[in-house]
């Protein structure tokens, strides 16, 4: 419909069709980029990027911070890290049964939601510091701790830092991490998802961003499916 200044453009998405009332349409803002991805061995990646948003107001929202502000979203991978890899440490659900593989599944998520909970009430009072800095290993290991040795267990005033926000303010990742990326494996021979095929480094490896925003003239490259 019309390009914005800082390269990204409106355009038009139509909804699904109801009967009686034909096809719907939503004007959104398209953003296109170049994202280039250096690795620290010298490995360069070069893709074509695209973003759908309805934040149409280029001035409140630049299209280069919302390219920036994506690999927050990615942060829910680390939420199942958490919780598979962290709290589990390796092992498998032990229920032969339904009803106790949700009685497992619940106490996860009500162990991981609470250890979270700790984290907000720490960085409660300390609007500068932003929550991605807390670590969860730090979380959970003092609240394992806390319960082992019977600690901090009161019936007077809580204080909403505690000995688990304590820790985990004591223990702050830095304000600025750098990126990385992790390898990607496929642990079972019979997995939908292709081989690395040299996709990905065979190590985790931290690595730079450098993202262009353009038009793409000719649309975005189809990409295999493999």
């Amino acid at each position: 419909m019309r390009r914005l200044p800082d390269g990204s453009y409106l355009s038009q998405l139509s909804g699904p069709y109801r009967a009686g009332r034909g096809y719907s349409s939503h004007t959104v803002r398209v953003v296109e980029a170049w994202i280039t991805v250096t690795l620290d061995d010298g490995t360069v990646r070069r893709e074509q990027w695209r973003l759908i948003t309805s934040l149409l107001d280029h001035e409140h929202h630049p299209a280069a911070e919302l390219v920036d502000l994506y690999h927050e979203r990615w942060q829910v991978e680390t939420a199942y890290f958490s919780i598979k890899a962290s709290l589990l440490d390796g092992r498998v659900l032990r229920s032969h049964s339904i009803d106790g593989i949700d009685q497992e599944v619940w106490a996860l998520l009500a162990t991981y939601q609470a250890l979270i909970r700790a984290a907000s009430d720490a960085v409660a009072h300390r609007p500068d510091l932003d929550m991605d800095r807390l670590s969860f290993t730090v979380l959970l290991q003092t609240a394992a701790d806390t319960v082992v040795t019977g600690r901090g267990i009161t019936t007077g005033n809580v204080d909403l830092v505690g000995a688990i926000g304590a820790a985990a303010l004591a223990h702050l990742w830095p304000a600025r991490r750098r990126h990385r990326v992790k390898a990607r494996s496929i642990k079972n021979s019979t997995s939908k998802y292709g081989p690395n095929a040299g996709k990905h480094p065979q190590s985790a490896r931290h690595y730079t961003v450098h993202t262009e925003i353009t038009f793409m003239e000719n649309g975005l490259a189809s990409r295999s499916r493999r």
